[in-house]
């Protein structure tokens, strides 16, 4: 797998997570949103973070590769933590400069947003590091599959993101090829964000015409296979639950309850 996105690339492994079954992991993995939210202090996401690293020494997923799964969207958990830092206005004042104030609640709502979203961050990069694509198609299709009577494609859907999962990393490889073949033309991506402006064209259209003749081939590699949707499909490895699952549905009520505890007695 490519290292230019590597944010929900599947890595291979034999781990506990790994053996869990992707529903399980899908369902969790909201519950694990849930509470992340909940947490009201430092103290709740020190419990978060401590259960967060315990998970990926059970997936034995190395430390690097974990951080370069985080860096291409590290901007968002900054961008989300600066706006915080001029939002809450609580407490003593520590800079002022005309509208701009920071005090010291905006730089602990700063420092708590940012820590709460890294957080939620890691934990839901492991569903996808610790499952296939196609793992996690088939639990999404099976999970919508009750709503599909009331008109709700969960076959589509699930074929939706499984499609959209394995272009994220192709999207990203195919920007990185464009860029440096545009630079090694001589054009001036670099330098002034005006004159970058204007030479988004040389990049964007040869991308997006290298992604519409990906989906081209795509398209015609599933009709020559005679796809034809849900009918008559049939599967190698079906999903199934395992004693893992019990141990991980048990491993996150010992979260809930620890963060629960942590805001009650905190």
């Amino acid at each position: 797998m490519n290292e230019v996105f590597s944010f929900g690339s599947y890595y291979p492994g034999d781990s506990p997570l790994h053996k869990c079954d992707a529903r399980t992991k899908l369902t969790l993995g909201f519950v694990f949103l849930i509470v992340a939210l909940m947490a009201q202090g430092f103290a709740g996401l020190g419990v978060i973070a401590v259960f967060v690293a315990f998970l990926y020494v059970v997936s034995r997923i190395p430390f690097g590769k974990a951080m370069r799964s985080l860096a291409p969207l590290m901007a968002i958990a900054l961008i989300c933590a600066l706006l915080n830092l001029f939002v809450d206005q609580s407490g003593e004042t520590l800079f002022k400069w005309g509208i701009i104030e920071i005090s010291t609640g905006s730089v602990h709502s700063c420092l708590f947003v940012g820590c709460r979203i890294i957080l939620m961050m890691m934990g839901m990069s492991l569903i996808t590091m610790t499952t296939t694509t196609l793992d996690l198609t088939a639990a999404v299709e099976q999970m919508l599959h009750p709503f599909a009577r009331f008109g709700v494609p969960a076959h589509e859907l699930g074929m939706i993101l499984g499609i959209a999962l394995r272009f994220m990393p192709q999207f990203a490889t195919e920007l990185a090829n464009v860029y440096h073949a545009q630079i090694s033309r001589g054009a001036a991506l670099d330098g002034s964000p005006v004159k970058g402006l204007r030479m988004l064209s040389s990049v964007t259209i040869p991308l997006f015409a290298s992604v519409f003749r990906h989906a081209e081939t795509l398209s015609a590699a599933m009709d020559a296979r005679c796809y034809h949707g849900e009918e008559g499909r049939t599967r190698l490895h079906p999903l199934c639950y395992s004693k893992f699952d019990a141990f991980a549905i048990a491993a996150f009520a010992v979260l809930v309850c620890g963060v629960v505890a942590v805001n009650v007695l905190l």
